[in-house]
């Protein structure tokens, strides 16, 4: 599968490193790793790669693609002439890679961006058996999918603790780089906590220097214990090759959205109702608090969960459920993958005085399915305008549309769109009324991006 591009000189998503004077083999299990030598007396990782690989699957894709816009398909009788369908298509073929999680229950995690539109995906393992796969689910914000496959004797591997991972730690990546086969390559955390990298993801990335290339994206990133500690997802690659800084979802991020996944079918997130900034010197400074690290309080919408629990403006949040909060993209992931009814707790500067203050995450204002109207050019999708002179008006200045519902399996839920979405642009363009949107997408060629709000976040989606 083509790396999901972000550009940042350029950012794909998705370096073999030579592990000096290692010493040590390790098993698969999580107890403490034993070191051991070949034959010849020399170090080695063959023992672990023997042991993960089996649960490192090769993915395959099809997906349709519209055609480029020509006049002629536009026209009725030349398409009937010529027995063309309503929407000409194209055929594409694409690799991945994914990780079995669940051996009993067949469960494979990805990425989003893997599978996204798919037709059919196709699962390869190490033995080389194939196998069709139900997709489970999907979740757009964090890129990451779940796959189901009828299969025997499998071997999954296990999710390690994410949040134990230190920079230098030893890793190894295993995929299926330009679709070549299985790939193992090494390296160690480069950092951790990485954010920024695209506007509308929930992001808390590892970054490492095990080389990873297009096609490793949903392989496995991999302790010295064996244990799952991230999904492998992007990479930094000016020529769209590995240059030494890859990315990966961390474990635990990655196994929360599978639990909603496979409970719902889908990530049910609510909202908090705050606008939140990166805490900076100046920032502090100016605010009179002495933490170095932080989300500022930038705004707290009236009647949310935030506005009743005492969250003011100008509130510093340095700790959430006792874990230290570093900035504000990584709140926005954790509240992100906080299901809506959980209570959680902050710990707030305000000023020079520490608060402890809980809040119960609350679901998105619901609507009733039956006042949406369907959208012609995104089957399955229902939406209501925003009324003039509410507070949901007033705060995205000037309206917009509400998802009311939409159709499970449909065209606009394989695309991500979840009921209570709040679609406002179109190729970052503005889009107010239900006639604005359908121009916008009526206008746009071949594919084009939605900007909408799901609870306190924006997500952009790609619709083709």
């Amino acid at each position: 599968m083509k790396a999901r591009p972000v550009n940042r000189n350029l950012i794909l998503p998705l370096g073999y490193a030579f592990v000096a004077l290692l010493s040590a083999a390790f098993t698969v299990a999580a107890h403490a790793a034993q070191p051991q030598a070949d034959s010849r007396g020399l170090p080695t990782l063959a023992p672990l790669v023997s042991e993960v690989t089996p649960a490192v699957v090769n993915i395959s894709v099809v997906t349709r693609l519209p055609l480029e816009d020509n006049p002629l398909f536009r026209d009725p009788f030349f398409r009937r002439f010529f027995n063309l369908p309503d929407r000409p298509q194209r055929e594409e073929q694409a690799a991945g890679s994914g990780v079995i999680v669940d051996a009993a229950r067949g469960y494979v995690i990805t990425n989003n961006h893997v599978i996204r539109n798919a037709e059919q995906v196709i699962v390869t393992l190490k033995d080389r058996r194939q196998f069709p796969a139900k997709l489970v689910g999907t979740d757009p914000g964090t890129d990451i999918a779940v796959l189901q496959i009828p299969a025997q004797n499998l071997a999954a591997l296990k999710l390690g603790d994410s949040e134990a991972l230190r920079v230098g730690d030893y890793v190894i990546a295993i995929g299926n780089p330009f679709g070549i086969g299985q790939t193992v390559t090494s390296g160690i955390v480069s950092a951790l906590g990485r954010s920024g990298l695209t506007p509308e993801g929930y992001e808390d990335f590892i970054q490492t220097d095990a080389s990873i290339n297009p096609g490793n994206s949903g392989g496995a990133l991999v302790n010295l214990r064996g244990e799952l500690v991230g999904i492998n997802t992007a990479i930094i690659g000016p020529a769209g090759g590995n240059v030494g800084i890859g990315f990966a979802v961390p474990s635990n991020m990655a196994r929360a959205v599978m639990d909603q996944i496979v409970r719902y079918g889908e990530v049910r997130r609510g909202r908090l109702g705050i606008e939140m900034a990166d805490l900076t010197p100046e920032f502090a400074n100016k605010l009179g608090v002495g933490a170095a690290e932080g989300a500022v309080v930038a705004g707290v919408q009236a009647g949310s969960p935030a506005g009743k629990a005492g969250l003011r403006e100008r509130d510093v949040i340095v700790a959430m459920n006792g874990r230290p909060v570093r900035n504000a993209p990584e709140l926005r992931a954790r509240l992100g993958l906080t299901p809506v009814g959980e209570e959680i707790e902050l710990r707030v500067l305000r000023g020079k005085e520490v608060r402890g203050i809980r809040a119960r995450i609350a679901a998105p204002q619901e609507i009733a399915e039956a006042e949406g109207r369907p959208v012609p050019q995104l089957p399955g999708l229902k939406v209501i305008e925003i009324e003039r002179g509410s507070a949901l008006f007033e705060r995205l200045e000037g309206g917009g549309l509400v998802v009311s519902g939409v159709e499970p399996s449909s065209r606009a839920f394989k695309a991500g769109f979840r009921a209570g979405d709040i679609l406002y642009a179109v190729n970052r363009r503005r889009v107010r009324s239900l006639a604005e949107f359908q121009s916008a997408v009526a206008g746009a060629k071949g594919g084009y991006t939605i900007s909408l709000l799901r609870g306190d976040f924006n997500i952009t989606l790609l619709v083709r």
